[in-house]
This record gives C-alpha cells, sequence and structure tokens, in this order.
C-alpha cells in the first residue's frame, strides 16, 4: 500500500571600566550591530505578500491573563510559524451600554485612540509591536468603521455622525442584530475626516503597518480609497477587507476573505460537495477578481469559531487537508489563536475564556506548511502569484490535482476529497519529490495510484 501511495506521489512535481581599546572597539561594533538588526524592518511590500502566513490574535482569549504581554512571549513561536503579517483583534476600550456578556464585544468601541485596559497598557501595546518588528513580523490593527459602542464620545458631541430612525433616533446597524453599537452616518464628512485622522494615529504615532477592516462592504468604497491614499502617504500599509466584493481590492484594500472558498472547504469536508465544486471555485475567482487581488484562506476565524463551530465540527477528519490546501492553493493563509494547539472548542465571545496551549498535530503542520510557503515561488499567492492549473484525473469528482508554477519552480498537490479510499490515474509524468516522508518518485504514465480518505501528497520538482 505504501508503494501504491508513494506512487501517486508522482503526480505532481512539486523548499569603561577595566576594558581594553580593542575591546571597547569591539563592544562598540557589537552594539551598533544588535541595533541594526533591531531597527525597524522594511516597509511591508508586493514581494512580502506573495510568500507571508497571516496570524489572529485574539488577545483577550489567548491566555489566562488576556493582556498583550502575556501574548507578546508568544511572538517568537509565530516567526517559528512562518507567520509574516499579525492581525490583532481589536484593542480598544468597550462600551459598557447596552454591552452583550459580561465583558462585551471587541467591535462596540468606545474610543478609537485608546487600549482597552483589559489587554494592559498602550506601553505594553507599543512592546507587542516592537516585539513583533524585531522579529519579522508586521502587525495590523483590527479597525471598525461602520459603528461604535454607545459609550462613544460622538454620541455627545456629534449625534449628526450616526444614522437615525424616522423619529430622529439614533439607531443600530439596519438589518443586523448588532443592539450593541450605533451605525455611523458616512453622508457626514466631518466623521469622515475625524474617522481617517483616528486611523492616521496609530500608523504614524504607533507604528502600525495596517489594518483589518471590519464588514468593509458595508462602507463607502470611496472613503476606503482616500483613506488608504493617505495612509499611503505616511508609509506603505497592508490592508485586509472583512468583505469578498471585488471593488473593495481596485483601489483600496490589498486582500479580502476567501469566504465562497471556506464554504466550499466546509461543504467538500461535510460530503455536500465534490472536488468539481472546488474547481467551479476556482473559475469564478479568475472571472471576480483581477489578477492582483489576494483572497485569505482559513478553516476558522473569530466567526467561524464562535458562532459555526470548531475545525473539528465543521470538518471532521478532512481538517488536516483542509489546512494544507489553504497554503497551496493561490491566496494567503490564515492560522486563528489556538489552530496551532489543536484547539476544539468554540471560544466564548462575550466573556473571558482561555486557549490550552498544549503542542498536538498542528503545530508541526504549521510550521512545515510555513516553511514551505515563505520558500518557495510556487506557492507565491500575492500581487504576482504562482500560476495554477488543474491536473486531470481519471476520477475528478474526487480527487483534486492542480500544478502551482513560477520561475521554473512547480508543486502539484493531490488529495483525495472523500471519506472513503480512491484509486485513480493521472495525467502527470515526472520526477519528484514528496514533501512530508521526502522520497524521491519517477511518476509514469497510465499507472494507477490510491489515497486514502482525505489523504494529500504535496509533490515537488526535482
Amino acid at each position: 500500500m505504501r508503494k501504491a501511495i508513494l506512487n501517486l506521489l508522482v503526480l505532481g512535481i512539486l523548499c569603561s571600566c577595566g576594558k581594553t581599546k580593542k575591546e571597547e572597539t569591539v563592544a562598540n561594533i557589537n552594539a551598533e550591530t544588535k541595533e541594526e538588526v533591531k531597527q525597524v524592518l522594511a516597509p511591508v511590500s508586493d514581494s512580502i505578500m506573495e510568500n507571508a502566513v497571516i496570524y489572529e490574535a485574539n488577545i483577550r482569549q489567548y491566555s489566562e491573563e488576556g493582556t498583550f504581554k502575556a501574548f507578546t512571549k508568544d511572538i517568537p513561536a509565530l516567526k517559528q510559524l512562518g507567520v509574516k503579517i499579525l492581525w490583532v483583534m481589536p484593542i480598544y476600550p468597550i462600551s459598557t451600554t447596552k454591552s452583550k456578556g459580561p465583558l462585551g464585544s471587541y467591535y462596540a468601541i468606545s474610543d478609537y485612540t485608546k487600549v482597552n485596559p483589559e489587554f494592559g497598557t498602550l506601553e505594553d501595546f507599543r512592546e507587542l509591536v516592537k516585539t513583533a518588528h524585531d522579529n519579522g513580523i508586521y502587525v495590523i490593527l483590527d479597525w471598525v468603521a461602520n459603528h461604535t459602542g454607545w459609550d462613544h464620545l460622538w454620541l455627545k458631541e456629534h449625534p449628526e455622525y450616526y444614522t437615525k430612525d424616522k423619529e430622529g433616533n439614533i439607531t443600530h446597524t439596519v438589518g443586523t442584530d448588532w443592539t450593541d453599537v450605533a451605525d455611523l452616518n458616512y453622508d457626514n464628512k466631518e466623521m469622515r475626516a475625524q474617522m481617517r485622522k483616528d486611523m492616521i494615529y496609530w500608523i504614524k504615532e504607533e507604528g502600525v503597518d495596517g489594518f483589518r477592516c471590519d464588514v468593509a462592504g458595508m462602507v463607502p468604497v470611496d472613503f476606503w480609497e482616500h483613506t488608504v491614499s493617505e495612509l499611503k502617504k505616511i508609509k506603505p500599509v497592508f490592508m485586509l477587507a472583512e468583505g469578498w466584493e471585488p471593488e473593495l481590492m481596485e483601489n483600496a484594500f490589498d486582500m479580502g476573505y476567501g469566504w465562497d472558498t471556506h464554504h466550499k472547504m466546509n461543504d467538500i469536508a461535510q460530503g455536500k460537495a465534490d472536488a468539481k465544486e472546488w474547481d467551479k471555485r476556482m473559475v469564478q475567482i479568475d472571472s471576480m477578481y483581477a489578477k492582483d487581488d489576494i483572497l485569505m484562506n482559513f478553516t476558522s476565524n473569530h466567526d467561524e469559531n464562535s458562532w459555526n463551530g470548531t475545525v473539528e465540527e465543521r470538518m471532521g477528519e478532512a481538517k488536516e487537508l483542509f489546512a494544507a490546501l489553504s497554503y497551496v492553493a493561490p491566496g494567503m493563509p490564515l492560522i486563528y489563536s489556538g489552530q496551532e494547539y489543536d484547539m476544539n472548542k468554540r471560544l466564548l465571545f462575550f466573556e473571558k475564556d482561555t486557549i490550552i496551549k498544549n503542542k498536538g498535530k498542528f503545530f508541526p503542520l504549521y510550521e512545515k506548511l510555513g516553511k514551505l510557503k515563505n520558500s518557495n515561488p510556487a506557492l507565491h499567492g500575492g500581487k504576482n502569484a504562482a500560476s495554477y492549473s488543474r491536473v486531470k484525473t481519471s476520477d475528478d469528482k474526487k480527487v483534486l490535482a492542480f500544478v502551482r508554477e513560477k520561475e521554473g519552480n512547480k508543486i502539484v498537490f493531490v488529495a483525495n476529497m472523500t471519506k472513503e479510499p480512491v484509486k485513480f490515474t493521472a495525467e502527470y509524468t515526472g520526477k519528484f519529490k514528496d514533501y512530508t516522508s521526502e522520497e524521491v518518485i519517477e511518476a509514469k504514465p497510465n499507472q494507477e495510484y490510491e489515497l486514502s480518505p482525505w489523504q494529500y501528497l504535496i509533490l515537488i520538482q526535482e
């Protein structure tokens, strides 16, 4: 069986005092070198986006303390996982008026330019940013531009900043159950200007590298375009939209959510769809988005985990396959807090919870996938992404096989997208190395291969 499985690999192509003058000189050189290493990393760029892994940090639930300091200690572990962009969930003070649960929602903000004392101080956050930068990781803040909490100063000083009902009362966002927030009125130019000013503060004064923007599609695109233009006058920034709309990425955002890709993963894992549905999604992406648009691939995030279930609940035995697919498919892979520790619980959203940090299967898996993503151009998924082409098999409903290629580098991904063993042939020949076993395989024409349920292979060109 092992031999048959290895053959399958061939399918694809798959990287002062008392010191001498000499001692003082050496010490000075070392100090200068150390200072150089600690200097801020180069501004975020298109090339950084090509091979980046993004990590979503849930500060409240990440540790027992739920603080910036507790999270900062683990930033070197994120570097180990190949993380290059750190998305920090909202860090601002939370409104208590109309709040949900004992602690309220991160997304009900009472002040855009302060930090939630629950997490620590501004100095603590600055240390988080510095530590991330020292480890080659960019920091983006979660920004909530569609609404504020009911304690925000604007409600008293500038009620004209908000949406009102027919009776003239400020209202929460129509069509939602977000009763803990007040909807902002983007017809008001003064509000737009103040929102932009608050975003500029974090870029200019606190050194963050961009934003993940909550429900970006519910805010006018022209606001984002003008704002991003102003931010880029200060320094290059990375902008992630919580949205799928192509127009968001025309002149404002670098990356959007691959929601439909995620839904296809769930459906296939649950037997509601097959590999052909994945193919349809890839065609849809090609037709909807520009070549330089980036989509974020994920098996979980804070919304999915808390409201729709854990990866185990939604994907079961297919969870490892789809984690790998999120790295190998075009786009940028996301790790949500706790996924690297095999977390199998829905984190509470409006009250304190804790991630148990025990390394199991997924930490070494993400580490290995991150290394490949960071190093092999065939997995580039940014504005100059590697090509993607389907490999024809004898059973394209059950077997997904595709090639990624760039600059002479090739990687082939082959997977059984079902809960049953599958035998098939593939229209591919060549010499490859299995990324997991490091065995070299030579593919032969018309050879039959076999994969176990949810088994996948990453094959690297020799």
